[in-house]
């Protein structure tokens, strides 16, 4: 997990109890490679079998305060995978792109982030307690998720359930036949 910083090439962060305020003081660089298994709740959402790798990466920005407030620490993460999930038409395995690009804010406390969050349209984190980035990264790629994923055009022909034909008898048994026989021998 090596980090680019413009005064230190070989500091080293760790994606998972980050210390963001650090990170951002350095303008730090954070690119990796990660595999899909050790996302949990994302691997879970793939088909078996299916296991890629989630690219991202972290870059830590200071920006200079406006006015008379305090300069904000921000984290740009972006974050790109292909994850196999089935596909809504043909039930078979439909290659979905996902693709996070998001900046965040970062302030002292998680009290402070909930009051401010609320009001501004950026998220705002706190850096205290370290996050785990990978945690946040697996929440931004769950999002990106398509809600119904499917084909453009499917592979396969698509297998359409039979529809009841009021002209055509029912040859099933009807559940309450056996009630109806009773009713009748009365």
């Amino acid at each position: 997990m090596q980090a680019l910083t413009p005064t230190d090439p070989t500091s080293v962060w760790n994606p998972k109890s980050l210390d963001v305020r650090a990170f951002t003081q350095a303008g730090a660089v954070m690119i990796q490679d990660t595999p899909l298994a050790d996302f949990d709740r994302l691997a879970e959402e793939a088909l078996d079998g299916d296991w890629g790798h989630v690219r991202w990466r972290i870059q830590g920005e200071v920006r200079p305060a406006l006015g008379e407030g305090k300069p904000t620490h921000w984290l740009h993460v972006t974050a790109q995978a292909a994850l196999g999930l089935t596909c809504q038409r043909c039930l078979t395995c439909v290659l979905s792109p996902l693709l996070v690009d998001r900046w965040f804010r970062f302030v002292a406390t998680e009290t402070q982030a909930a009051e401010e969050d609320d009001g501004c349209e950026e998220d705002v984190l706190a850096w205290e307690p370290r996050p785990d980035v990978l945690l946040l990264i697996e929440d931004e790629l769950l999002m990106a998720m398509p809600l119904v994923p499917m084909h453009d055009s499917c592979p396969s022909p698509i297998a359409v359930a039979q529809q009841d034909d009021p002209a055509v008898p029912d040859e099933r048994p009807h559940p309450f036949a056996a009630l109806a026989q009773l009713k009748t021998r009365r």
